[in-house]
């Protein structure tokens, strides 16, 4: 009998263990789901028929803070391999990984961290925050680190953290697509010029391919796009222009318009020093409220904005120049609501508008973007923009969070639904009246979007000049054509938000010993009486015995 209990217990433990084998469960019980991973994801990774494999960088004599990061990242590859081996026929494919910082490609940028410790000293240490992905024969790099310029150093590192999953699917994505998806860049109402926009061009290049070009007189010439950028144009739509983009938008397109809502002069204010501002008439106006927003003709002014610097000096032969705040170029603030935004750096703008939201229970999803601060103002057009105008009266910015940008996403009605196509047309199909399911991004304000040139370099879009300071400008316009083109649900993995839980450094510093004290002598004292509860049992028990 004894025989036969024992080869049961054997075969039951064998065949745990072959289920265990078979079978991968885990629970995340944590409040936040820090080690799940998104079905999109998984859906990803277990479609890979190569070995994937991820080289870390992050390595060395790293702080509490960096090694968090860098136990985070490790932790996400390990749950991408746990993903990738739930179905049996992906298990050929596996994800192999190692941290390293020995085989760092040429032209990363290091970062560069600056500590003081509890003793008052500076420390000084060199890390390099990125992954490298190597895919048939492939390799792109993962940016881990997340800088947001105005945050702390923790609020970064957990920001980053929550980046995590969709930085790697991200470049996954990228590496294996079979097909490569088109997108372009509108041209014949004056738009900016393959110049004004190529570090964004750059950006986007990782992802699509770049076409440029005008519309012509027939439908569906834009089919073959998934989306459709209008770059700060300058002159009026035609109504043939505006029955392809509404058609192409019925269709399932997707479009990115930035567009300023009053014309103004650059050069007029570089050289006078002031320049007339008046109403821009794109003739957009029927077709964007159709769609459930509207350009306002007005200027945003806002108290939160970049420098300028002034010769405040009397002397002409002896300038001295001084920053003064230039309220015509607010600092966006980005929404944490939108996979577009999250966590983005400010935008910079110049001479942007307002946008309304119109349209009531229209069943669109309308979410802003980017606002003003809470210390805002609007100057109507027709009016004049004077460079020696910087102050103003705190009172007068009276308004707060005036929408600049916002999404639209759902199912449009088209402008041509009760009225007739334009006679000019050669028209391929049918008139659809409602669109399918898509999106739209509207931006009222066309510097968002431009680069500029210092000695024959283009410059990233959104540096400052004069600050040195990188904006989130860059980062804005590629989410949001990702978000445009995103038909799987992926960018939403931008909205993982991470619980961040801080010490109190003093408070840790000054209760040290006793922690130390704590940790020590407790222990002690429950083994040394764990160990006398137990004599004492033992005695009693063996002495009644006897």
């Amino acid at each position: 009998m004894k025989i036969w209990r024992g080869i049961a217990i054997v075969v039951a433990l064998v065949a745990v263990n072959l289920l265990v084998h078979c079978f991968v469960v885990r629970w995340d019980m944590t409040n936040d789901h820090r080690y799940s991973i998104a079905p999109t994801t998984k859906h990803l990774l277990q479609q890979l028929d190569a070995p994937l494999q991820i080289t870390i960088l992050l390595d060395g004599e790293l702080n509490a803070g960096f090694q968090r990061l860098q136990r985070a990242t490790v932790e996400m590859v390990e749950e991408f391999d746990i993903a990738k081996g739930e179905r049996r026929e992906a298990r050929g494919a596996e994800i192999g990984y190692r941290v390293s910082a020995e085989d760092i490609p040429q032209g990363l940028p290091p970062t560069v961290i600056h500590e003081r410790t509890h003793k008052g000293q500076t420390a000084q240490t060199t890390v390099y925050p990125y992954a490298l992905v190597t895919y048939k024969g492939k390799t792109a790099v993962v940016e881990l680190l997340r800088n947001n310029r105005g945050l702390s150093g923790e609020e970064n590192l957990n920001h980053s953290i929550e980046n995590l999953e969709f930085a790697f699917v991200e470049t996954i994505h990228s590496l294996t697509r079979e097909k490569v998806e088109k997108i372009a860049f509108l041209e014949g109402h004056g738009e900016l010029s393959e110049a004004d926009v190529y570090d964004l061009s750059q950006a986007l290049s990782r992802y699509y391919q770049i076409d440029r070009g005008t519309l012509g007189n027939e439908t569906g010439v834009l089919d073959a796009y998934k989306a459709v950028i209008i770059a700060d144009p300058q002159r009026p739509f035609s109504e043939t222009d505006k029955y392809i983009l509404d058609q192409y938008l019925m269709q399932g397109g997707s479009i990115l318009w930035v567009l300023n809502g009053v014309r103004f002069s650059n050069e007029t204010l570089s050289q006078s020093g002031t320049t007339p501002v008046i109403p821009l008439d794109l003739n957009l106006t029927d077709m964007l409220f159709r769609y459930g927003v509207r350009v306002n003709p007005a200027l945003v002014q806002d108290l939160q904005c970049l420098p300028m610097p002034v010769d405040v000096s009397n002397d002409p032969q002896q300038p001295n120049w001084q920053p003064m705040p230039w309220t015509y170029a607010p600092l966006l603030l980005t929404s944490q609501a939108s996979p577009i935004t999250r966590n983005l750096m400010q935008v910079s703008a110049t001479m942007a508008s307002c946008i309304d939201l119109v349209g009531g229970e229209d069943g669109l999803q309308k979410t802003i973007l980017l606002a003003t601060s809470s210390a805002s103002k609007l100057t109507a057009t027709p009016a004049e923009v004077d460079l020696s105008m910087f102050s103003g009266e705190e009172a007068d910015f009276k308004y707060a969070f005036i929408p600049v940008a916002v999404s639209i996403e759902g199912v449009f009605p088209s402008l041509y639904a009760h009225l007739l196509p334009p006679e000019e047309l050669q028209l391929h199909a049918p008139m659809r009246k409602q669109s399918e399911p898509t999106k739209q991004v509207v931006v009222a304000a066309g510097s968002t979007i431009r680069n500029e040139w210092q000695q024959g370099q283009p410059l990233p879009l959104g540096y400052d000049r004069y600050t040195q300071t990188q904006f989130g400008n860059r980062d804005f316009m590629v989410n949001a054509v990702l978000y445009l083109t995103d038909d799987t649900g992926w960018m939403s993995l931008r909205q993982k938000q991470i619980t961040l839980r801080l010490l109190n450094d003093q408070r840790a510093r000054e209760a040290r010993i006793t922690a130390q004290i704590i940790s020590i002598i407790v222990p002690l004292c429950l083994l040394a009486l764990v160990g006398a509860v137990v004599i004492l049992i033992r005695k009693k028990r063996y002495t009644q015995k006897l």
